[in-house]
């Protein structure tokens, strides 16, 4: 097994008691120990380690064990290629760890001479200038203390830090991957990733990688609460690799978080998520620690930051119950296999979202299966309203899978919801279509042409208030069938949940234009039907009869 000091001293502080590991820390040690430091095809290039150890502690400040844990694997080669083990480099913990602090170190260590790879440079990838910024700022602020130094070795400006020998560049850049290819970078950094929901500025970045040798992508991050996007998957491809057994040995991951909710109430075991924390506590530890308990307090008098700091703090993120239709655990659990062949002619209800005829337009039909229900549902969108509103989710991906239609036209033609449901009624037994009534009028008449009878939801509200309870019970009861729609389980996300003074739910957009919801809205109007359809199969008359009682 190969040996390296400042690895062997941080795991043998853990197995004699000195400091605390969250089951990810564990997980990842059982994995090193069994597949990585087993090996006899790779080493740990010592004098890489320990320079750029001396670099950051000289010129930047004083190591924890947990860091100089990390930077050894950083340095992990082959012994017969000039090629470094690991390409990818994932570091999640709270914010307050030094994340900004270890990236600055080791940017500014790539393009020094002691490094020795020309043309080796570093981007930082953020989501906003100023937090691509940070690192570039905290190298430029030492460089000037110490410029009397630093002059003979490097130039830099606010944007840009350069080394004189190597000619490598540490910058910044910001997540517009429309207006940036590849470039010439060894090292890409993304910074706070988890707001990323699609995988087009990781690709696209990441296409100029392999141009010099030991190309890196170090990965830096808290936790966030954005779902269902790039960081979910990554995340869970991480977790296989701390299972052991992954074909993707070559990503390092380190996972610091609380293993469970309840834990938060006991400050001692707080570095479970915040290796800072592990005793003795430096100067700025202790800082950390006083504002972190300060927050906590705070949560006693007001809860409504508990979400924040959960995600933040403990990089274990909660869902409020109280304002989510479901957890996204229950919206994943959406995800499994339409039965197409057996739904062939069976009797379903169609349901139409059309409220503005500029953006997005949802159109669905639901079965009953058993316990079940089962939506089938597909979506249009002008491709203008997507590029405008600047839109996180990646549409175009979901668009290649078959999930929606982007449309170049200025407004979304009636026809195409009416050519959805005669597609569809040749496939199943569709007659009853329903909708609002805020852009039904404009529909209604070529639906009508076309044989179906088409009702109307008079109080989209007062289907709400009635059916809240029971969609939570059966998305808890994991009962609803999207099918692998991740458009369909984002559009749920973006539901929040009111509690009205009456003591009814509300249905509510948490944004206007940006978190689209018009799948799951025309699910619900489906949903408001299914029983007096479906189950009882009555005829449309005795249907339309029950929309008059209910006044609606």
């Amino acid at each position: 097994m190969i040996k390296q000091k400042y690895v062997d001293d941080y795991i043998k502080m853990w197995r004699t008691g000195k400091i605390l590991f969250n089951q990810e820390r564990i997980d990842l040690v059982r994995q090193l120990e069994s597949e990585v430091l087993v090996r006899d095809d790779i080493y740990f290039d010592e004098e890489q380690i320990e320079q750029c150890i001396s670099y950051i502690e000289k010129w930047y400040f004083k190591l924890e064990p947990f860091q100089k844990f990390i930077i050894p694997f950083i340095f992990l080669k082959y012994k017969k290629r000039d090629k470094l083990f690991y390409k990818d480099i994932v570091i999640v913990i709270p914010r307050g760890n030094g994340k900004n602090g270890l990236i600055s170190g080791l940017g500014d260590y790539f393009i020094s001479p002691a490094h020795g790879i020309d043309g080796y440079n570093v981007d930082v990838v953020a989501n906003s200038e100023e937090q691509a910024e940070t690192s570039i700022k905290e190298v430029y602020n030492m460089k000037e203390k110490h410029k009397n130094f630093m002059k003979k070795f490097f130039t830099w400006t606010k944007t840009k830090v350069t080394g004189k020998k190597s000619l490598a560049e540490f910058r910044f850049r910001t997540s517009n991957a429309d207006t940036k290819d590849g470039g010439r970078p060894g090292c890409l950094i993304f910074d706070e990733w988890h707001i990323y929901e699609g995988m087009k500025l990781i690709n696209t970045l990441s296409s100029g990688l392999g141009k010099v040798k030991h190309r890196r992508r170090i990965f830096i991050s808290t936790n966030g609460h954005v779902r269902g996007g790039f960081f979910d998957k990554f995340i869970e491809q991480c977790m296989e690799v701390l299972k052991g057994g992954s074909k993707r040995q070559n990503r390092f991951v380190f996972i610091c978080k609380m293993d469970k909710k309840e834990e938060v109430e006991e400050p001692e075991l707080w570095e479970k998520a915040n290796p800072m924390f592990s005793k003795p506590l430096s100067p700025y530890a202790e800082e950390l620690y006083d504002t972190v308990m300060d927050e906590f307090l705070d949560l006693q008098e007001d809860p409504s930051g508990r979400s924040e700091f959960m995600a933040k703090r403990m990089n274990l993120p909660q869902e409020d119950t109280a304002t989510r239709i479901a957890s996204w655990k229950d919206i994943m659990a959406t995800n499994k296999p339409i039965p197409y062949e057996k739904l062939k002619h069976q009797t379903c209800v169609g349901a139409i979202d059309f409220s503005f005829i500029k953006d997005f337009t949802a159109c669905g039909v639901l079965f009953k299966d058993g316990e079940n229900y089962i939506w089938d549902s597909h979506q249009f969108a002008r491709r203008d309203f997507v590029k405008e509103a600047n839109l996180k989710p990646p549409i175009e991906e979901w668009e290649e899978q078959g999930l929606l239609t982007l449309l170049d036209e200025p407004v979304i033609n009636i026809q195409h919801m009416v050519n959805y449901f005669c597609n569809m009624r040749e496939k199943y037994g569709l007659e009853i279509i329903v909708g609002d009534t805020f852009r039904l009028d404009i529909v209604k008449t070529a639906l009508e042409a076309e044989g179906f009878h088409v009702l109307y939801v008079r109080n989209p509200h007062a289907i709400y208030a009635k059916l809240a309870p029971r969609i939570e019970m059966l998305f808890a009861q994991n009962r609803i069938i999207f099918g692998d729609n991740p458009l369909m389980r984002w559009n749920t996300n973006n539901i929040a949940v009111k509690i009205k003074n009456d003591g009814n739910k509300d249905f509510l957009k948490k944004d206007e234009v940006r978190r689209k919801t018009d799948g799951f809205t025309a699910f619900v109007y489906a949903l408001w039907q299914a029983d007096n359809y479906l189950e009882d199969e009555i005829d449309i008359d005795d249907s339309l009869d029950a929309l008059e009682a209910l006044n609606f």
